[in-house]
């Protein structure tokens, strides 16, 4: 009975419109549609197994988020496991199949080259969480293997090589997996459907923070290549330039994120995440229209690329959207972890460091990252409405693992958290290109009034390491 009401359904694909009585009439008829019973039949049953099929899995960028992650993903999800584990860190390396071997009791293999990874025809997913100027080319030869992917957030570290990564996984019909881990959260898919329903009214503005501490940023002398570390492959698509141990560090996360090579400073750390949620639970509209950047590095005077705040303006049209967003206020607090933990709690939000401020008609919701829920203010500070949520990362990882065996969208999928990543790079375009207004052209994704804003957004590759303009 269930092959012949999935007959069915594919007869109506193709445009036929019998019923289902017709259907069983005709389909029982001849013997050789008899024999596609049972061909269907097997189908149906291996579909129904596949659910369980086992998932193997293989890391790029043996950092502690990298390994944190995918052995979370491993021991929360049935039937999925590590084969190899790679980094051009070789001290991180080891570390990382002494991990896997203590957490699971097999040692996994090893590798300096991803290409190994990729190669390997047993592997069917690539978690990828090296330094963010790694992420797109990685993401992208990752899907031309034939692999899924979950990459770490920021996707890409300009507006066009994240295009070209939602161009591969489209075509290569990859499952690419972004870590904007609040997509999962189900605090912000209730926060989402009050927004839907009109509780809060029509959007007026949004206002998004990032407000960690910092201090003076000095850069040291340039220094010999250290024995543990693959320099040229760590570069990868990032120009040749002397080691500084500043840029990477043997145990830790190192200070990468200060130069415009490698990411973005604490706009495409931690504000990603509140740009994109927030994004999100207001119905990921298309890209804004302009973008206006004040910053620098005037609070500290350090020499860090990155600046030590911005202050950041989007045009979407019909209501603006601010971000506050660096390294200079050290009393702000991110959510602490006895509620992110804890749905029944929530932040301090006057002093919170990474909120998001959503002002309606009918009320204001502030709203958390990485936990903390949302509540809903009406007049005279009154709570109208609240819901509790924890840190979303299993939630995350098991959508991830869901999408890999049904080929569902995942909740990250690349083309939103493209479009999020975008907010990034429009808030470091203005900012680099003068504190300039710029005008953004949604379609062509180019600007309309700075040719500097372009080559930047284009970004250029090491020879041997470019993202493809064919992918």
């Amino acid at each position: 009975m269930t092959v012949v009401i999935y007959f069915h359904s594919i007869l109506k694909q193709k445009g036929f419109t019998m019923s289902s009585k017709q259907t069983r009439r005709r389909f029982f008829k001849t013997s050789a549609l008899a024999a596609a019973t049972l061909s269907l039949g097997t189908y149906i049953e291996s579909r129904a197994e596949g659910a369980n099929d086992k998932i193997v899995l293989a890391l790029v960028g043996c950092g502690n988020r990298g390994m944190s992650t995918i052995t979370a993903c491993c021991k929360g999800n049935p039937n999925v496991e590590i084969k190899t584990v790679c980094d051009v860190n070789r001290s991180k390396l080891a570390n990382a199949v002494n991990s896997v071997e203590k957490s699971f009791g097999k040692a996994p293999k090893a590798a300096e080259d991803m290409k190994t990874i990729f190669d390997d025809k047993d592997v069917n997913a690539v978690w990828i969480a090296t330094p963010e100027h790694w992420h797109t080319l990685a993401s992208i030869w990752a899907c031309q293997a034939g692999k899924d992917v979950y990459v770490e957030k920021n996707p890409s570290v300009n507006i066009w090589e994240g295009r070209q990564l939602v161009k591969a996984a489209e075509k290569y019909k990859r499952v690419v997996q972004v870590g904007f881990q609040n997509r999962s959260a189900p605090y912000a898919f209730s926060a989402k459907k009050y927004i839907e329903e009109g509780k809060l009214g029509k959007i007026v503005t949004i206002k998004s923070y990032c407000m960690l501490g910092g201090g003076k940023s000095k850069l040291p002398p340039d220094a010999p290549i250290p024995a543990w570390l693959d320099w040229d492959k760590w570069l990868g698509p990032a120009p040749m330039r002397p080691f500084n141990p500043a840029i990477v560090s043997e145990s830790g996360r190192g200070g990468w994120l200060n130069f415009w090579a490698y990411g973005g400073g604490a706009l495409s750390d931690d504000a990603s995440h509140v740009l994109d949620v927030a994004r999100m639970v207001v119905g990921d509209p298309p890209h804004p229209k302009s973008v206006y950047t004040v910053g620098g590095n005037y609070v500290f005077g350090g020499d860090r690329e990155t600046p030590e705040f911005e202050e950041i303006l989007y045009d979407f049209g019909n209501f603006s959207w601010s971000c506050s967003s660096g390294y200079a206020t050290g009393y702000m607090v991110k959510t602490p972890g006895d509620v992110r933990s804890n749905k029944e709690k929530f932040p301090n939000w006057a002093n919170n460091a990474t909120r998001t401020e959503i002002y309606g008609t009918k009320g204001l919701m502030y709203f958390g990252r990485h936990g903390g829920g949302w509540q809903v203010l009406g007049s005279g500070g009154k709570i109208i409405d609240q819901d509790g949520g924890t840190f979303p990362d299993p939630e995350h990882q098991k959508d991830f693992i869901t999408s890999l065996r049904t080929r569902k969208k995942p909740n990250g999928d690349a083309e939103q958290c493209h479009r999020s990543a975008c907010l990034v790079h429009l808030g470091h375009l203005s900012y680099r290109a003068g504190n300039k207004q710029l005008l953004f052209d949604s379609e062509k994704e180019t600007f309309l009034n700075s040719e500097e804003a372009n080559v930047l957004a284009r970004g250029t590759y090491r020879k041997g390491y470019e993202v493809p303009a064919e992918v």
